[in-house]
């Protein structure tokens, strides 16, 4: 069933600025304003209605009144407020927040018996005509990774142990894996653990050499361990977690892993890489490198829209409609926005806002529009990573595009992969704008570096 359009402009519409971020839209309604659509959908009623002791198409219109009327007069009513408001507010190019909100309780006073022509309040929140700078005087930096000799010989020292064979020894040497139970002293709560030795303070490693299945061994966690990602594997949390260990725990083994590095040859280099995609150990170590680099390059252009964002968040300058934004949060949340998550997550929400703010705002100066042609390719780009290669398009033929409009419709077939696929390659858009249009100045940092900035850099 198709959408139908509506324009119902003129009705009696006015605006009352209370101030340049609030207003209040006025609605007046007469009855020749909605009796035609009335009686339009009562006559549809009657056509359809399957009543008793009437034959089908049949029911007199007076029935139907008397028994749908209120009901069909109520919905028309909204249905032409509910297009009026978003026609004024489009006609009239008005920047709103966040959704109209109804006056509640002029509404309840309403007479849907006898009376004859009504009145509607709706509260909105206005935004100001700003500008955003997109000049070269905006200066950011951004910090490549360099693959330095370190990087590469742990990250080749990871593939041998990952495709290296496995074997369970009965006692544990300096570089093996332990898997075991983790509890604190006087605790019966266990949670599963996992301890590559190497990790240990060199200083703390004897203790955990020449271990055995059911063996326990009490430590105090932060005199083994200072690396945060460790931490999290051997208590089983999260690292945010992880940062805040410390005091006793006992570890007790269960199986003692040790993997005996694979060598570097055709078989390894087809194991990562596929069937003679290199065949040289030169050719294996520059895809290593190249495979790092791109992995970086997403590291370092994530942290990089990360402080685009916040400076323009900073910088712009918008005047907003706070307190309606406020009232709106709270009305649309089915009760989860209180008072006290406002107090607690009020600016998280209002730079959120703002941020979309700026992004709409360089998107309609620089005409960024994304077409559905864009989505689809977007789309199959997407599957054809998934499934290893460009190759799947070439076995499914035409059968492909059927699967790419499947993917686009998700799960529930109301096109959630769509909406997000659309404003992903949005984003991607804008964000592409800002960058060619600002300075951006390179810092070569170390993967280290790169790290303690991120964590410098988080809000």
């Amino acid at each position: 069933m198709q959408s139908e359009t509506f324009k119902f402009i003129p009705l009696n519409i006015t605006l009352d600025k209370q101030s340049a971020t609030d207003g209040l839209l006025k609605i007046q309604l007469t009855e020749s304003d909605y009796q035609p659509k009335v009686e339009e959908k009562v006559r549809d009623y009657a056509r359809k209605a399957n009543i008793k002791g009437f034959r089908l198409g049949k029911v007199p219109t007076g029935v139907i009144k008397k028994m749908y009327g209120k009901g069909i007069l109520v919905e028309e009513v909204n249905h032409i407020i509910s297009h009026s408001v978003s026609d004024y507010i489009k006609d009239n190019k008005l920047r709103v927040l966040g959704d109209p909100l109804p006056n509640q309780e002029k509404a309840l006073t309403i007479d849907w018996d006898f009376q004859k022509d009504f009145e509607f309040e709706f509260q909105i929140g206005l935004v100001e005509d700003f500008t955003v700078d997109l000049s070269k005087k905006v200066k950011l930096t951004s910090h490549p990774i360099a693959v330095d000799q370190k990087v590469m010989d742990d990250t080749l020292e990871d593939i041998k142990r990952r495709y290296g064979k496995r074997t369970n020894p009965e006692v544990s040497e300096i570089g093996d894996n332990l898997f075991g139970e983790i509890s604190q002293p006087g605790s019966e709560e266990k949670q599963g653990s996992y301890l590559r030795i190497e990790q240990v303070e060199k200083s703390q490693q004897q203790k955990f050499i020449g271990l055995k299945k059911d063996d326990a061994i009490e430590f105090e966690v932060e005199k083994i361990l200072k690396d945060s990602e460790a931490i999290a594997q051997l208590l089983n949390v999260n690292e945010e977690e992880s940062k805040k260990a410390s005091g006793s725990y006992i570890f007790k083994v269960t199986n003692v892993s040790r993997i005996e590095p694979v060598q570097i040859n055709q078989e390894l280099f087809d194991q990562v890489f596929g069937k003679d995609v290199v065949t040289t150990e030169e050719a294996f170590l520059s895809k290593i490198k190249e495979t790092i680099s791109g992995n970086y390059e997403r590291e370092t252009q994530h942290l990089l829209e990360h402080e685009i964002q916040h400076y323009y968040v900073d910088h712009t300058k918008i005047n907003m409609p706070e307190g309606f934004l406020k009232t709106w949060l709270k009305a649309t949340s089915e009760g989860k926005v209180t008072d006290e998550v406002l107090e607690k997550e009020f600016k998280t929400y209002r730079d959120s806002i703002k941020w979309d703010l700026v992004k709409n705002k360089i998107a309609e100066e620089k005409e960024i529009k994304i077409e559905e042609h864009d989505v689809r390719e977007k789309a199959k780009q997407v599957i054809i990573e998934q499934f290893g290669g460009p190759a799947i398009a070439e076995q499914l033929g035409d059968k492909f595009d059927g699967i790419v409009s499947n993917y686009l419709a998700g799960k529930d077939g109301k096109g959630e992969n769509y909406m997000r696929t659309y404003n992903q390659l949005r984003h991607d858009r804008i964000l592409g704008v800002i960058k060619e249009n600002i300075t951006i100045q390179e810092k070569n940092v170390s993967l280290e570096e790169f790290k303690k900035i991120a964590e410098s850099h988080k809000h």
